[in-house]
């Protein structure tokens, strides 16, 4: 048995002029789809029941049954499709055309034209563009095409042929095969913007994939991959790592039922080479494309690819304040280093002043007011600073200002980070003089 079955198309329509007219061909035209398992119902009874064995022993000899396993409800045996069936974008639509002459002259010059009509283009389908020279009684041309289908919505199979007759008159008919095209998953996708501030490589984004299966028969998901844009390197985030072998979190037969939905993570970072610039970060960002490859019944394959995904990328407005450095716990009243990085987002040069404001908690050490010179466009300049905590547990660091002489615009960035402050005790001594001290 051969893998595909030609079954008919919904309907088709011929010109009404067309219609009035004998034609000495018969134009059929057929879809190219994949055969199904066959099934059947088991029916069984216990052997004291009044049947007794009878259903065991029609089973055994129902030839769709798998010897061994009768009550299995797949067997097998293929069956042909009976119907048009569905179309989903991604598939590839094959048909199967053939002319047949069914009279009893000898035809010239026989033409066969088949275009696709959708909502927004008209597609040439056929193989040869070139004229058969003659074709004799009861013999036929065939031609098979493909096209993967990338729109939704209403499409026009349009079969055209023209001919002459022995008597020289040229003939031409067309008929019409509407069909709809459904989609097959609904995508949805989400962003999450993570600045890694203690790294040269910044403004991670986390990508979240939601894929549903919104057709009627299960899916195995063969690919569901992310293409990034040129700015930026992605990681999966689909697998589980255990020693050497790492394990998607779906499970090894990644299927997908009927309306059901799967998430897909991936995490996004920009290369070096854009990372360092400030205007790449700013306004919407294109961040790459999915392309999500099935299989449906007996191999049956489809594919889809997402337009360019794009989110809106977080304003730092004119001057962007981050940390290069700084420690994940710190002494009490013990004076500790952080490394501040400051970039100039904006497409001017800046005359920037820094001004430090002890706030309860956290106090800086050092000259507040002082003047940090011109930055350029895109440019940055790293601080090292010093300050210390007076309240234990996990305080806030804040109190910085910015402030461009230029423009005399001033930029405050408080809760910049959070930091754990530990009281630490040597000796009794130490802690009665701490004690006194808190009093």
């Amino acid at each position: 048995m051969q893998g595909k079955r030609q079954s008919g198309l919904l309907s088709n329509k011929m010109d009404v002029n067309q219609a009035k007219q004998e034609h000495l061909l018969a134009l059929k035209v057929m879809r190219l789809t994949k055969p199904t398992l066959f099934t059947n119902m088991p029916v069984t009874c216990e052997d004291r029941d009044l049947p007794g064995d009878l259903f065991s022993r029609l089973m055994r000899e129902d030839p769709s049954t798998i010897k061994g396993a009768e009550t299995l409800m797949l067997g097998e045996m293929l069956t042909l499709p009976q119907n048009f069936g569905n179309i989903f974008l991604g598939e590839t639509f094959s048909s199967y055309i053939s002319v047949h002459n069914d009279s009893n002259q000898v035809v010239k010059d026989i033409l066969v034209k088949a275009d696709l009509q959708t909502s927004s283009q008209r597609l040439n389908l056929s193989a040869s563009n070139s004229a058969v020279s003659e074709l004799k009684p009861e013999c036929c041309i065939d031609d098979v095409i493909h096209h993967e289908v990338k729109e939704i919505g209403t499409h026009i199979l349009v079969c055209a042929v023209s001919y002459t007759t022995q008597s020289g008159d040229k003939l031409y008919f067309r008929k019409f095969f509407k069909f709809q095209v459904l989609k097959p998953l609904d995508v949805k996708t989400k962003f999450y913007n993570a600045e890694s501030d203690l790294s040269s490589v910044t403004d991670e984004v986390f990508l979240e994939a939601q894929i549903q299966n919104i057709t009627t028969s299960p899916m195995f998901m063969e690919k569901v991959s992310l293409e990034p844009s040129m700015m930026y390197n992605v990681s999966e985030l689909n697998t589980v790592t255990s020693g050497k072998e790492s394990e998607s979190t779906f499970g090894k037969m990644s299927y997908l039922q009927p309306m059901d939905t799967r998430q897909y993570l991936y995490c996004l970072k920009p290369k070096p080479e854009f990372a360092e610039k400030a205007g790449v970060i700013k306004g919407v960002t294109v961040i790459g494309k999915l392309d999500i490859v099935w299989k449906t019944n007996l191999g049956e394959r489809g594919r889809l690819q997402t337009s360019q995904l794009q989110r809106m990328a977080p304003g730092y407005g004119d001057v962007r304040l981050s940390l290069e450095y700084i420690p994940d716990t710190v002494n009490l009243e013990e004076p500790f280093d952080i490394t501040c990085k400051i970039t100039n987002c904006s497409e001017r040069t800046m005359d920037l002043l820094l001004e430090m404001c002890n706030t309860r908690s956290v106090h800086w050490c050092g000259v507040s007011g002082r003047q940090l010179g011109k930055l350029c466009p895109s440019a940055s300049l790293s601080i090292p600073l010093k300050l210390l905590s007076s309240v234990q547990g996990l305080q806030s660091i804040s109190g910085l200002r910015l402030t461009d002489t230029f423009l005399k615009r001033t930029y405050e960035y408080d809760d910049i980070a959070q930091l754990l402050h530990l009281l630490v005790l040597h000796d009794t001594g130490s802690l009665w003089r701490k004690k006194q001290h808190l009093r």
